[in-house]
């Protein structure tokens, strides 16, 4: 099932879904750690699962003090083959991340020809985190810049419109999700050029938007309003996660560029020991507002621990 169908199911119904993005173990971990984590989640019944993509300059590491550090000298492998475990084992939808930097052209078609063979229908299209060196790009290869032109990419690929020309193609069926900044995108110079690319790639054929993570819900709706006034017409849905130490008050605004609010590092900076009980509190005061208002998709990025977003989704089972 696509994720869009999930989100306007969602809509009709009185009671709200939870979707979660989990990423790929570091190379020579093994898969069960990605099992354990889905079992944990499978009795919340999730509409559907993110995996993220990492290439071999850039991938997020959550250290043992909780704190999120970006690492660039390991690839975190396994990608599609955890679609595909997630997507056929578990029957849970999953959404593959794509990327623009460090994939060319060639080899996202081919990973998005995987993908469908395996049964999945849904990406994330990403630009992704710029690499540390040039990538050699042989003559006969090519690129795609921003996520917009990976939209592209995808709808073409739906519309059976290969790099190649190819004996009999057949067009593949992929529901095509995209990031928005509530606070901006940092690389941008302000909010409505970040809006402005926003509303490209939505223009290019994005089913739906899911933000970045973001602690204040003021924000996310006057995000929400922005988009409605230059035309975004497409779901959007609201991305959280709990803090739970206090490392990540510092690594969270520094890897993610998004703001704390002052209320909330006050309370943990003054009660170190209820760390993670303050950020579940904060999260599950985020989640109940998003749904009070109308948002009944709330997305949780849990890294690889979904302890304490366990308990908080099963307050509105």
């Amino acid at each position: 099932m696509k994720v869009i169908d999930h989100i306007l199911q969602a809509h009709s119904s009185r009671n709200p879904q939870f979707s979660y993005e989990i990423v790929p173990p570091p190379r020579g971990r093994s898969i069960k750690d990605i099992i354990d984590i889905v079992e944990t989640l499978v009795p919340l019944r999730p509409p559907w699962i993110d995996v993220t993509s990492h290439p071999s300059h850039a991938y997020y590491q959550e250290k043992p003090d909780g704190s999120i550090h970006r690492r660039t000298f390991r690839k975190r492998p396994g990608t599609i083959g955890i679609c595909g475990i997630i997507q056929n084992r578990f029957k849970i939808d999953t959404v593959a991340h794509i990327l623009c930097e460090g994939f060319t052209r060639e080899e996202t078609e081919d990973a998005l020809i995987e993908l469908y063979f395996l049964g999945i229908q849904n990406v994330l299209a990403l630009k992704g985190d710029s690499p540390n060196y040039e990538k050699p790009i042989s003559k006969n290869r090519s690129v795609n810049h921003f996520a917009s032109d990976l939209v592209a990419q995808i709808q073409q690929l739906n519309k059976g419109q290969y790099i190649d020309d190819i004996s009999d193609p057949q067009p593949l069926n992929l529901c095509v999700g995209v990031s928005g900044y509530p606070e901006k995108h940092f690389e941008a110079a302000n909010f409505k050029t970040d809006l402005n690319f926003l509303k490209n790639k939505m223009d290019q054929g994005a089913d739906y938007i899911v933000t970045q993570m973001f602690f204040n819900n003021q924000v996310f709706y006057d995000f929400v309003a922005a988009c409605r006034e230059i035309g975004i017409r497409q779901p959007i849905v609201p991305g959280l996660k709990v803090v739970k130490s206090l490392g990540q008050l510092k690594s969270i605004p520094k890897t993610f560029h998004t703001h704390l609010p002052e209320e909330m590092v006050d309370e943990m900076t003054e009660n170190p020991k209820n760390i993670a009980e303050i950020g579940q509190r904060w999260a599950l005061k985020q989640a109940k507002d998003l749904i009070d208002h109308g948002h009944k998709n709330v997305h949780f990025y849990i890294m690889n621990d979904a302890s304490l977003v366990v308990d908080i989704v099963k307050k509105f089972l």
